[in-house]
């Protein structure tokens, strides 16, 4: 099987296609995932992105721990950081990602969730990061975004017990936006997707990138890089074309230049 993409104007639709292994991934669909990012990213006719897993009973179960953990890669592998980069590993993807989480979210799934923007739960989901049950811990973000995003009491006891969670609880702690029944997830994912692109997307962009980068700048720093980077979005035809529509009572049509 394989990773999936598939564009619809300006939305692109990536599936971990691998339901026979709950779409969990080995070193091959690594690879083929960092390319989908890659595209989305480099594309300029996509503006957001959603992320699903074929099937219903899981999302991604993460790493396919039989091709990973009983078979450590040569040590100079650990220098190549440039590497097969993903979207929890490193590679800057600014335009925004909705994750629909049509099962379980365990692993890796849980690390790739926690690097996208907007995240819709079939209610039947579960949630986890069980890699302390089997003698390591959640890599690619893992140890680093769930301290990030969840109080400290809930991101430890999520890290360190390693039990699973549901949609419900996530939606309570703040970790999902919404919780669908699953006929219903990836029309409301769609809606999502569609919303952000129809926004201007260097704005889109640029805000996404700011608040990014904010937990690693102090706010002094922070404020600057935001007086910047409206400056250079003040030259933009969009900026003209948000105030033209504005003012002539329409939708805005932008063009991302």
């Amino acid at each position: 099987m394989s990773i999936d993409l598939r564009t619809e104007g300006h939305v692109c639709v990536i599936t971990i296609n691998r339901p026979e292994r709950m779409n969990a991934l080995d070193a091959a669909h690594y690879d083929d995932l960092s390319a989908a990012w890659c595209q989305v990213r480099d594309d300029t006719r996509i503006r957001a992105a959603v992320i699903t897993g074929a099937g219903e009973k899981a999302f991604c179960a993460g790493a396919d721990l039989k091709s990973f953990v009983s078979s450590a890669p040569e040590l100079e592998e650990i220098m190549l950081t440039q590497k097969s980069q993903l979207l929890n590993r490193g590679l800057e993807v600014w335009k925004p990602v909705v994750a629909a989480v049509n099962g379980y979210c365990l692993g890796g799934g849980m690390t790739l969730l926690l690097a996208s923007d907007i995240r819709i739960a079939s209610r039947h989901v579960k949630f986890g990061l069980s890699e302390v049950k089997r003698g390591i811990f959640p890599g690619n973000g893992g140890t680093q975004r769930i301290a990030q995003q969840l109080p400290h009491a809930i991101a430890m006891e999520v890290l360190l017990v390693g039990d699973t969670f549901s949609a419900e609880m996530a939606e309570r702690w703040g970790l999902v936006n919404q919780v669908t029944a699953p006929e219903d997830l990836m029309e409301t994912a769609l809606v999502y997707a569609e919303k952000l692109a129809a926004n201007a997307p260097l704005a889109v962009q640029a805000a996404k990138e700011l608040a990014i980068r904010s937990r690693d700048v102090d706010l002094a720093t922070g404020l600057r890089m935001e007086q910047v980077m409206l400056r250079l979005l003040q030259t933009s035809s969009d900026v003209k074309e948000g105030v033209k529509a504005f003012a002539e009572k329409r939708a805005p049509v932008f063009e991302g230049r």
